[in-house]
């Protein structure tokens, strides 16, 4: 196991430096930065030098991002234009998107999972056909339409949540809207689990447990379920960066001022510090996550070994 990690830890290398070098260039074409400084009125030359010297957009694309590298390894991730740390403004953005995509992973875990499990073993049935349909619809409807129906039923018509958040975003008020980060996911984790369950429930083990005479409870909790999640284990983590990532519409409905809220500003006013130091620490929790979700399976599945 040791000597696994260790080999994966090493092939994250070159992972993280080429996305974040192909980040960093596709960054540094989205438009001239320095341009954006001077308001509605065009930059005159010695200002403009000026600003592109203090913030070393003068030299090379390549000794640029040299020198960003050499930075972010000692917790350096720049400083935005309005003269604001990167590291500030990741302070005040990851930990209320971090607890908004934990109240999302939730939804996927205890509704995704258990939907699965119900129609997996009801398969045919009235109640699989209803969340089968039910889920495709989910996933047809965008995730723009599904926040704003929300937010006018629950908080506008029916006065149930706050249509926007507050900038503590506490978890109460963050129930909505990771629901509604969430439902395309959950509505995927759903028909995954219960694919994995209908097809394993046919296997050979499975009904070997029967016919040991195991009550039923264990035969699914302890061998049927648990060889099903592999997959289900998989996309969701994969799904943990995307949803931290991809957190900008649902951010941007409730007015909530997380790394989605944060990279929108960024991109929107050409700050390419800001959207790089951010999409940098995005990249390390997908890469993590995947290693995480790479040492589940042999929890999982006794089976796999890692030499």
């Amino acid at each position: 196991m040791g000597r696994y990690v260790i080999r994966r830890l090493l092939q994250m290398i070159p992972v993280f430096f080429g996305t974040t070098l192909l980040i960093f260039l596709m960054v540094n074409v989205m438009g001239d930065p320095i341009a954006g400084l001077c308001g509605d009125r065009q930059c005159d030359p010695a200002t403009a030098a000026r600003l592109r010297a203090e913030f070393g957009l003068d030299k090379p694309v390549w000794q640029q991002y040299a020198t960003y590298m050499g930075n972010v390894f000692t917790g350096d991730f720049g400083t935005a234009f309005n003269g604001q740390k990167v590291t500030e403004l990741m302070g005040t953005a990851f930990p209320i998107t971090i607890r908004l995509t934990i109240v999302a992973i939730v939804f996927e875990i205890v509704i995704g999972i258990t939907l699965g499990v119900l129609t997996g073993l009801r398969r045919g049935r009235p109640i699989d056909t209803t969340v089968l349909i039910l889920t495709l619809v989910v996933i047809s409807v965008p995730t723009f339409v599904t926040g704003l129906l929300l937010q006018l039923l629950l908080g506008v018509e029916w006065g149930v949540i706050k249509p926007s958040v507050s900038s503590e975003a506490p978890v109460d008020e963050l129930i909505v809207p990771g629901l509604v980060l969430a439902s395309v996911s959950l509505a995927y984790v759903t028909r995954l689990t219960r694919t994995s369950i209908a097809e394993n429930a046919r296997a050979d083990y499975v009904r070997t447990a029967v016919a040991k005479g195991l009550p039923r409870r264990r035969v699914v909790v302890r061998h049927l379920l648990r060889n099903s999640l592999i997959p289900v284990v998989t996309f969701i983590g994969t799904d943990v960066g995307a949803l931290m990532g991809g957190a900008i519409v649902t951010e941007r409905i409730f007015n909530i001022h997380g790394v989605g809220y944060q990279l929108y500003q960024g991109i929107l006013r050409q700050n390419s510090q800001t959207v790089v130091g951010f999409v940098t620490v995005l990249v390390l929790v997908f890469l993590a996550a995947n290693l995480i979700v790479d040492l589940l399976y042999a929890v999982l599945d006794p089976r796999i070994r890692y030499a």
